[in-house]
């Protein structure tokens, strides 16, 4: 089962087409344009798998973040100046999409894997457009943390941003030197190309 979002009016917008199929109940939201890298971590027990874990425990919801160099480009969470290790949750009291450097929370960007109570769904429902004009999820989240625990999750290992054009072609490389049929071959001519001799 799919569902369109017809227009492009923002990520919360997207995630609210989806409402009708999945209820008022719980939902987990994967950005496809943020790869976690296979070969950093153990997608099977880390990252979405732990944070769906310590939702099932705790109920309460769960942002991955990790920190970033440029904050403007991303959603930026704000955990109180508290320290994260990779793996470890903690409580969230803001969110902001896209600030200005100088008046960022952090430099912990949300990395495009968010598990959410089923508290978002009215949230969403009444979120107003926010940056760029869009309904921001990262708006209806800020509205859930005033009501419930929402946490940070700090990422373990590394992600792609392949929603830009740069994030994506590094994606690519480094995935096809590490490519086990392809990579040996793929980084001859990639050394080739670039003028590199052994």
């Amino acid at each position: 089962m799919q569902v369109r979002q017809g227009l492009a009016k923002g990520l919360g917008h997207a995630v609210l087409c989806a409402h009708p199929v999945v209820g008022d109940e719980p939902v987990a939201v994967i950005l496809p344009d943020v790869i976690l890298d296979e070969y950093e971590s153990d997608l099977s027990q880390d990252n979405l798998a732990e944070m769906i874990r310590r939702f099932d425990e705790t109920g309460h919801s769960q942002i991955m973040v990790e920190p970033v160099a440029d904050v403007t480009a991303y959603g930026v969470v704000d955990c109180k100046g508290v320290e994260l290790a990779p793996g470890e949750s903690v409580p969230m009291v803001g969110v902001v999409e896209k600030p200005k450097a100088d008046v960022a929370p952090s430099n912990l960007a949300i990395v495009g894997r968010y598990v959410l109570s089923a508290d978002i769904w009215p949230l969403l429902a009444k979120t107003p457009p926010g940056a760029g004009d869009e309904i921001q999820l990262t708006d209806a989240i800020d509205m859930l943390i005033e009501k419930e625990t929402v946490e940070a999750y700090h990422m373990k290992g590394k992600s792609h941003d392949c929603g830009n054009k740069l994030g994506y072609m590094q994606a690519f490389v480094e995935y096809g030197i590490r490519h086990n049929t392809l990579g040996t071959e793929f980084k001859a001519w990639l050394e080739e190309e670039m003028g590199i001799k052994k």
